[in-house]
């Protein structure tokens, strides 16, 4: 009797072990997960899903695997594109504690060779303009007027959504997922003087120690105006800014997913009259770039504000003013009167 008792408190001890290991795997695949980007976890998982389904590869791979690979999709996919798909078939490798096929001398000589070969033209979302987002602003007020006067709830909720998403991204320089997981918890905003904005992650944001923007009041086309409208009319007080919202005014719990931003920029847009197809959700970004360029902000004052990391990124976003001595006909680089312009950060 006593030797099954020792056995079964043997047996319960090395259940609690076995149990205690489990959740602290459990503990170390859930910080292994935040320490990395949903949306590169996603373009990681894709990328390994093509190299093995659609093109056929076993995992782990040569070198000789991947230098086929690349060559057979050289002339039907971008040079970005085949990076991102290397650098995700390499972080697949090391995490499974097998050699990386794509640091290879082979590799890199295919890869230069196709970038040779076939030389692409990169593709730039065009930057919005501010006189189209005060035409888009103005329609949204009216829009809104209108539907406070017939008690037409959904459409009121709509505009003043679209008016904050426009203008808040507009001024803020945000990218479409920064948007998307805005909190009202993290924003703190008064009228007439401006607003604080915490995002616990962002891309720049390597660390993931945090980034809180600043985005002072204007006399028009006010994004924190906009944004207190906003809050105030759909009654939010926590969760994300910006919610889904159906055809009959209901809110979601869940915020926009930021694939879905460049279809509802466009038809704000359309909404509004103004030609949209050439607009993206980064237009909003390249907008303000654009804007803050020909208003004498420096580089590094852009950076700052921004968020931007490295020149080379800046310089993607920003459409340089060049002088022609006044020989050009038309200025590309105008800003609307009427507009306070943002004081250069310090």
């Amino acid at each position: 009797m006593l030797f099954n008792m020792k056995l079964l408190a043997v047996c319960l001890g090395s259940f609690s072990v076995h149990r205690g290991a489990i959740g602290a795997m459990k503990d170390i695949e859930r910080y292994l997960q935040a320490g990395t980007r949903e949306n590169t976890r996603r373009s990681y998982r894709s990328a390994v899903d093509h190299f093995e389904v659609t093109w056929g590869g076993f995992l782990p791979a040569t070198s000789d695997s991947i230098v086929r690979y690349l060559v057979d999709y050289a002339d039907s996919l971008s040079t970005s594109t085949l990076k991102l798909r290397l650098a995700a078939l390499a972080q697949w490798h090391v995490s499974q504690g097998f050699p990386d096929p794509t640091k290879t001398p082979v590799v890199r000589q295919v890869l230069k060779g196709i970038r040779t070969l076939h030389p692409v033209q990169t593709k730039q979302a065009a930057p919005l303009q501010l006189q189209h987002l005060e035409i888009a602003t103005h329609w949204l007020e009216r829009e809104a007027e209108r539907a406070k006067q017939s008690n037409d709830y959904a459409t009121l909720l709509r505009s003043r959504r679209d008016a904050a998403i426009l203008l808040i991204g507009f001024w803020r320089g945000f990218r479409s997922d920064e948007l998307c997981r805005l909190q009202v918890e993290h924003i703190q905003a008064e009228n007439g003087v401006g607003m604080r904005l915490f995002l616990p992650q962002s891309k720049g944001d390597r660390e993931n120690l945090g980034t809180t923007h600043y985005v002072p009041a204007l006399k028009s086309l006010c994004p924190v105006r906009a944004y207190l409208e906003w809050i105030s009319v759909a009654g939010l007080v926590r969760g994300a800014v910006f919610c889904r919202l159906d055809r009959w005014g209901h809110l979601s719990d869940e915020g926009l997913h930021p694939g879905s931003l460049i279809s509802l920029l466009r038809n704000i847009l359309q909404r509004a009259g103004i030609p949209a197809e050439m607009y993206t959700s980064h237009s909003l970004r390249r907008g303000f770039a654009t804007w803050a360029t020909a208003n004498g902000w420096d580089l590094k004052a852009l950076m700052s504000y921004v968020g931007w990391k490295d020149i080379k990124s800046a310089m993607r976003y920003i459409d340089p003013a060049i002088s022609f001595g006044g020989l050009a006909a038309k200025s590309v680089l105008q800003s609307p009167s009427g507009v306070q312009q943002i004081s250069k950060p310090d």
